[in-house]
């Protein structure tokens, strides 16, 4: 059976795009149209803000769903619309699973033991009914987990990624600008920096998951704002794909995802998620937003693969 890295390589090579397309719903730059549809069935409340977000998903999803291997949905722009958004990020997933795509959750979950066991359970893993059955829950491909609390917080998430063939993507260096606080500092003992232990780490933890296609269904979340750093990762993680956020707004370029992939071309898939979705508020077209939303991924899958091809590993 493959495992989650092999279905993931397989996807990128179908669609020949290593790039991934985040899923972001803010209510205030959901299009008019979309939020006066949902005001007019459910009113002013969650429900009609979790019906518009589920409309324009689909929609991104449809008009994306031919160009990129996976979507990224950031679980905090859901939940804090409680229940009705819960139920548009799991319809999100569910859709986009039935167009064909991989599905990673941006949760960061962190905790340790039974309580980190309880998130693997419900994201990636199965939970238990009233009569002992089990069955998945949330169900998507891929989990984003916070590893600074070490292996009790991220060993249960690795049980389930082997039992059920899934993946998760553990924080290593982050896109933010504040990230090397803590991540930049270097250990006395090992003269390493403090991200760079974390990719010893992160590679330990994926052994075991490696698939058909040599990589680890244990990867890690290196910035694209970073990427040219990305050697110094790649010593450590080998075989672990990076999912690198940071393109785009946040002022990462193409050019700087070459240095965290493989000779084979392979070991990343870039996110970008405004520059997407939101799209539509620039070009002043919210009627086209989701064809909107199309063209700009196609821009981006060939900004990325000419950045392949001049570097010499475009695959395809």
């Amino acid at each position: 059976m493959k495992t989650f890295a092999d279905k993931l390589l397989d996807a990128i090579d179908a669609k020949q795009n290593i790039s991934c397309v985040g899923l972001d719903p803010d209510i205030q730059k959901i299009p008019p149209f979309l939020k006066d549809e949902a005001i007019a069935l459910f009113g002013d409340t969650f429900e009609a803000v979790g019906h518009a977000f589920t409309q324009f998903n689909k929609e991104i999803i449809d008009n994306i769903a031919d160009l990129v291997a996976v979507v990224k949905p950031q679980m905090a722009f859901y939940e804090k619309y409680m229940v009705p958004g819960i139920i548009a990020f799991k319809a999100t997933v569910d859709y986009a699973r039935s167009r064909g795509l991989l599905v990673i959750e941006d949760a960061k979950r962190n905790d340790i033991k039974n309580t980190a066991k309880q998130y693997s359970d419900g994201h990636i893993g199965l939970v238990e009914l009233c009569s002992g059955k089990k069955v998945p829950a949330f169900n998507v491909d891929a989990l984003t987990v916070n590893g600074y609390l070490g292996t009790d917080g991220v060993a249960p998430f690795v049980e389930d990624v082997k039992a059920y063939q899934k993946g998760i993507f553990v924080l290593d260096k982050t896109s933010n600008p504040s990230s090397g606080e803590l991540q930049d500092l270097v250990l006395e003992e090992s003269k390493l920096m403090v991200s760079e232990r974390m990719a010893q780490m992160i590679d330990k933890w994926g052994e075991g998951t490696e698939g058909e296609r040599g990589y680890k269904s244990v990867g890690a979340v290196v910035g694209v704002t970073y990427g040219k750093d990305g050697a110094v990762f790649r010593k450590w993680m080998p075989k672990s794909i990076m999912l690198m956020p940071g393109y785009g707004s946040q002022g990462g370029a193409a050019k700087d995802v070459i240095p965290c992939l493989n000779p084979d071309g392979y070991g990343a898939i870039v996110n970008n998620s405004s520059g997407i979705n939101y799209v539509w508020i620039k070009d002043k077209m919210p009627e086209d937003f989701g064809a909107r939303a199309g063209i700009a991924t196609e821009k981006m899958k060939v900004d990325i693969n000419a950045a392949l091809k001049e570097a010499g590993l475009l695959k395809w």
